[in-house]
């Protein structure tokens, strides 16, 4: 864990000590210190605070990321779509934002550590979209969440969408997409290398 806040570093290290599935290997002052960590102690996950546009998190994360048996996920106050290119084309395993409930940050460094990448599919779409696809940002998210095996009722949780519009966004999804059914739209954006 590596974080210049000192107080932002030592609570998020105490709130991980608390987590029974967790075990903290240790903190650094900042993420060149983080790096210097992961290549001598090589912990699986690494997680690394990234303030404002700080391109050296995002660098010094691509190198966490290439060292055997670490993976590396960015801290962030608030994430752009330029920040979320960089990290996912920069091999990076997750972003995730200050602001995100202490059981959902455990899931992300759970996923993380088994070999997912973490990414919020909203900004993810945004970050990554094609200019000729014709879908919003919100029908890409919804399509996104449906390609990873995920029902309507888990969509709708993870948006805070209800049932229903979730169901109206597929509509829409699949009418723009000239596809027989959602299965059809989802062949449709793959092989557009929209998602």
């Amino acid at each position: 864990m590596s974080d210049g806040l000192h107080l932002s570093r030592f609570g998020l290290t105490a709130l991980l000590e608390r987590h029974e599935d967790i075990r903290v290997v240790g903190a650094a002052d900042n993420n060149a210190s983080a790096l210097e960590f992961a290549e001598l102690h090589r912990p699986d996950v690494v997680i690394l605070s990234l303030e404002g546009a700080d391109n050296d998190a995002i660098v010094i994360a691509e190198k966490i990321a290439s060292i055997p048996g670490c993976r590396s996920m960015l801290l962030v106050t608030a994430s752009t779509r330029s920040i979320v290119r960089q990290a996912f084309a920069a091999g990076i395993d997750g972003i995730v934002e200050r602001s995100m409930r202490p059981r959902q940050f455990f899931e992300a460094i759970h996923r993380v550590h088994q070999g997912e990448r973490v990414f919020d599919a909203e900004l993810m779409v945004a970050a990554l979209v094609n200019e000729d696809c014709p879908l919003t940002e919100r029908e890409f998210s919804v399509l996104e969440n449906i390609s990873r095996g995920d029902t309507i009722d888990e969509v709708a949780a993870r948006l805070h969408l209800s049932r229903g519009t979730v169901r109206n966004y597929l509509s829409s999804v699949v009418a723009k997409l000239h596809a027989r059914n959602r299965i059809d739209a989802l062949r449709i954006a793959q092989k557009s290398n929209w998602i």
